[in-house]
């Protein structure tokens, strides 16, 4: 029997067991070590005896190592084995970082998306400095009409208005008179970074707009082409708005509340009332300091549209009848007409004025220098206080002078051709401007007879005082009468335009020729429209004793005009003419009340700028 099969070893062997046993039990109830300390010794101490007694350490045998084929064989086994682990933990860890890569790229994609990056049917255009030509075509937005729907078009203009809904916005482009409405909603092509950018976009800007015209259920009353949108497919800032605009133009565009007066002294300072219907209207002076604005809005568009085809429809009938347009100076030695009322100037050490109308040089070229019929388009200048609403200290001039061969109503019925062709001529070619200008300033339309009423200056008097106002027939006509006698004329004749002749020869300048039968009398006369004058004119003293004697008469020095009156010492015509205010006659004929509306940068008393 082995010494490890004596009872005594096994008794040894039991009772280091058992100490085991108690040491596992109070460490594992986590007791204090000073508890089963002595326990571990004893155990310790029973090990050191049983190597004696057996020669062996207490514990289990050591296994033996496997023989070296046997090892070899579990090894390359093992390395199989954590070779295919290895593999399939990279390829686990492979097919997550794709994965991973994947969602980032998506969420890249979709933040860039949302952000606009990359996309290039929207945003701000780089200046324009004439760098290249593309083929790029442009289509008029007044051309947008429902046969070009499913068209592809780009359109340029103003941003009048924007409004975002939820994930779209609507827009509106104006250019010149016309304007469209754009339509824009998210979409596959349409990012949402897009609709943020037109949103924000400062109105005013000019910006250009891509997209393809369709036909709406119901017309768009906001714009001009109320028959067609466009899907907005791109949409580019060309000039933003850079300054905080004074007004709204959607303010600027209302109707008038109310018709202003026609009369009476104007100051644009004042403040105007506030319109019963509690909405914003722009005021005169607001409009006037910011006039590049201003010239925008539809009406104003179509003013100076219906102004311009005044001055084409002028030029138009006159060179029609043989006149030859003359372009005279604008720098005198002398007032033009006589008294006081020009603007001076340093001519090179020698007192100029500003020519208060073209008449001495239109005289001479028509009757003294063989042109025979003339006129002339150009700027008038008045240095008269005058704050009132239908007086200018600079206007535009339409002149015209000819000779006739035996009476001044040869130049009258010029002048009624003229003018019946000229308002026929607006009627017929400005449909759509005269209607924008109604839109915002309602007026009735001038009524006119063809040819022209002609009254005398005594018959006009008569006129008035069968109304109960005093009116002698020799002394000048106030606005206020003129007024009075434009509303008696349009009851009793249905006209508003008129004119009267043989005015009182003390109201009429020193070149007028006097009345053969009425010494205090002047072959002269005044045109009118709903009251107002539009025209001045007379027959012109063509004899040079007479313009002598008329100029003494009126105090002028006749040194400042001997080269007038010498240009009448060679054989001169008898002629006759007239000076047509281009501003209004404009501003008559739409029915405005202030002329400061058919002037483009009015210069009055207190004002010289923009």
């Amino acid at each position: 029997m082995s010494s490890e099969d004596s009872p005594e070893v096994q008794d040894l062997t039991a009772k280091i067991a058992e100490l085991g046993i108690t040491i596992k039990d109070a460490k594992a109830e986590k007791k204090p070590k000073e508890e089963w300390e002595p326990a571990l010794q004893e155990m310790l101490s029973l090990k050191e005896k049983y190597k004696t007694m057996t020669g062996k350490d207490f514990g289990p045998p050591k296994q033996e190592k496997k023989p070296q084929a046997q090892q070899t064989a579990s090894s390359e086994k093992n390395r199989a084995k954590n070779e295919a682990k290895a593999r399939a933990k990279k390829e686990k860890e492979e097919k997550k970082r794709k994965q991973r890569e994947e969602r980032e790229r998506l969420q890249r994609e979709k933040a860039e998306r949302l952000a606009g990056v990359g996309q290039s049917n929207f945003g701000d255009m780089s200046i324009v400095q004439s760098q290249e030509v593309t083929d790029k075509v442009w289509t008029a937005i007044e051309k947008l009409n429902p046969k070009m729907a499913e068209q592809t078009v780009l359109v340029r203009g103003h941003l009048q208005t924007v409004r975002a809904v939820g994930k779209g916005v609507f827009v509106l482009v104006r250019s010149t008179l016309y304007s469209v409405q754009g339509v824009c909603f998210e979409s596959k092509t349409i990012s949402p970074a897009m609709i943020k950018y037109m949103s924000k976009l400062p109105n005013e800007s000019i910006v250009d707009m891509k997209g393809t015209i369709t036909v709406p259920e119901s017309p768009v009353e906001s714009a001009t082409q109320k028959s067609v949108e466009i899907q907005i497919s791109e949409f580019h800032a060309v000039c933003k708005t850079m300054a905080e605009l004074p007004f709204q133009m959607e303010d600027a565009c209302r109707p008038d509340a109310t018709k202003e007066t026609d009369v009476g002294a104007y100051n644009e300072d004042e403040v105007e009332n506030v319109a019963e219907d509690g909405l914003i209207r722009v005021g005169q002076k607001m409009r006037l300091d910011n006039r590049w604005l201003d010239l925008r809005t539809p009406a104003n568009q179509s003013i100076f549209r219906i102004e311009s085809m005044v001055g084409c429809l002028f030029r138009e009938c006159l060179m029609k009848k043989g006149f030859v347009e003359i372009h005279t100076p604008k720098l005198l030695p002398g007032a033009s007409e006589g008294g006081a009322d020009v603007f001076t100037v340093d001519y090179f050490g020698q007192e100029a004025c500003l020519a208060m109308s073209p008449q001495l040089h239109k005289q001479i070229t028509a009757a003294s220098s063989g042109f025979e019929r003339v006129f002339e388009t150009g700027p008038v200048f008045r240095a008269e206080n005058s704050n009132t609403r239908r007086h200018l200290c600079e206007f535009t001039g339409l002149d015209l002078e000819m000779v006739f061969k035996e009476h001044y109503d040869e130049v009258l019925e010029v002048f009624s051709d003229l003018f019946i062709y000229i308002f026929d001529g607006i009627n017929e070619r400005c449909k759509a401007e005269l209607e924008r200008v109604r839109e915002q300033h309602p007026f009735e339309d001038l009524e006119y007879l063809r040819p022209t009423l002609k009254l005398t200056y005594a018959e006009g008097c008569a006129l008035l005082r069968e109304a109960g106002v005093e009116q002698d027939d020799y002394e000048d006509l106030s606005t206020e009468n003129e007024k009075k006698l434009g509303d008696i004329v349009k009851e009793k004749y249905k006209t508003d335009f008129f004119f009267m002749d043989k005015y009182p020869l003390s109201v009429r300048p020193f070149y007028t020729m006097p009345d053969p039968k009425n010494p205090k009398l002047s072959n002269s006369y005044d045109f009118f429209i709903r009251g107002q004058e539009i025209l001045s004119g007379a027959q012109r003293i063509h004899d040079p004793d007479l313009i002598i004697e008329r100029a003494q008469a009126w105090g002028i020095d006749v040194k400042e005009i001997e080269s007038y009156v010498d240009s009448f010492r060679h054989g001169s015509q008898p002629h006759g003419g007239g000076g047509i205010g281009l501003e209004r006659v404009v501003m008559l004929f739409l029915g405005l009340p202030n002329i400061r509306k058919t002037a483009w940068f009015p210069r009055t008393p207190n004002r010289i700028s923009p």
